[in-house]
């Protein structure tokens, strides 16, 4: 299976958003394999967004999402939960692509096991659970996504109809239509979409 290279993240953050949508995101851990299908993320625009971690400038925590393209930013958030966002622009230029959902693939009885759940529709749908999903916390941040063992495949499938809305739980920024999804029973959500 061939991988996303740096030439594909080192691109607008809008972009880069909308095409990740229908690739298979992948995780080969110590535990085994597991992966699925992009179907939900938001875009987050930097320093110029703010709504964006940058937004306020370069800081030990928002470092990796300042370049170079093509990595793993993770974050701790709410004091319990990681969320994961693939880094774009180009090197200096803050720009990252949080990943909210996608539809299990591979290694489904190991998500079941990471999440203590049956439910394959709850598996990853909401950034939290897509990493605990995929074993996915503070050790993988700066992750190079164009080597294994974590990276997006460059095969795209996309099978329902894309759609925008406004990002998820955000107050500066609320007017961005920057949350985009594949519509179907995968996404986090429904919210009404502004395309």
């Amino acid at each position: 299976m061939s991988r996303l290279s740096r030439r594909f993240y080192a691109r607008p953050t809008l972009e880069v958003a909308t095409e990740l949508l229908g690739r298979k995101f992948v995780h080969e851990s110590e535990e085994g394999v597991a992966s699925g299908r992009i179907v939900e993320v938001e875009a987050y625009c930097g320093e110029f967004d703010p709504g964006s971690h940058a937004f306020r400038g370069e800081t030990p925590r928002n470092s990796v999402m300042f370049g170079p393209p093509g990595h793993l930013y993770v974050y701790f958030t709410y004091g319990m939960h990681f969320c994961c966002n693939v880094v774009c622009e180009s090197d200096g230029v803050a720009g990252a692509v949080l990943l909210r959902a996608i539809e299990p693939v591979d290694g489904i009885e190991l998500m079941k096991e990471r999440r203590g759940i049956e439910v394959i529709r709850d598996l990853a749908r909401g950034p939290a659970r897509l990493c605990q999903a995929l074993g996915i916390d503070r050790r993988q941040n700066g992750a190079d996504l164009t080597v294994p063992p974590i990276w997006i495949e460059q095969r795209r499938r996309v099978v329902g109809e894309i759609k925008s809305s406004p990002r998820i739980g955000l107050r500066p920024g609320i007017d961005q239509p920057w949350r985009f999804y594949e519509d179907g029973p995968w996404i986090s959500r429904m919210v009404r979409s502004k395309s």
